[in-house]
């Protein structure tokens, strides 16, 4: 089983690297991210007075520990089939979210995310969350 880790498990590791340090030499080759959600983790960065710490610790992780999938046509295009699915259940999920989860479902992942709320109503989606005690 491979897994896509949403924003909150990926700066939580950013923060804390020991925590989920296990899950991440545990599933090693099998995790992947968003570039939705890398682009989230560089706002995080940019937010800090100097970047230059956590740009780096970005770079390490992309590059060692975690592989990018890029948001794509077949994503985009399952994006929109499971907006309108859900909207004719008249179920919301944030644009993001389903952002996010598209990529999930394109690419036969495991969610991987503290947000499981956002995501629950989205069809064949598997969730895990990594950050429960």
């Amino acid at each position: 089983m491979s897994f896509l880790l949403d924003t909150d498990h990926l700066s939580a590791h950013l923060r804390r690297p020991s925590g989920l340090s296990h899950r991440f030499v545990q599933y090693s080759g099998r995790l992947y991210t968003p570039s939705i959600a890398l682009a989230e983790l560089f706002v995080w960065a940019y937010r800090r007075p100097d970047p230059t710490a956590a740009l780096a610790s970005i770079d390490t992780m992309r590059l060692h520990e975690v592989n990018v999938v890029d948001y794509d046509t077949d994503c985009a295009k399952e994006f929109g089939r499971v907006r309108m699915d859900l909207r004719r259940q008249g179920i919301e999920v944030p644009t993001v979210d389903l952002m996010i989860a598209s990529v999930a479902l394109v690419h036969n992942l495991t969610m991987v995310t503290h947000n499981t709320a956002d995501y629950q109503y989205v069809p064949g989606l598997r969730l895990d969350d990594w950050l429960l005690p």
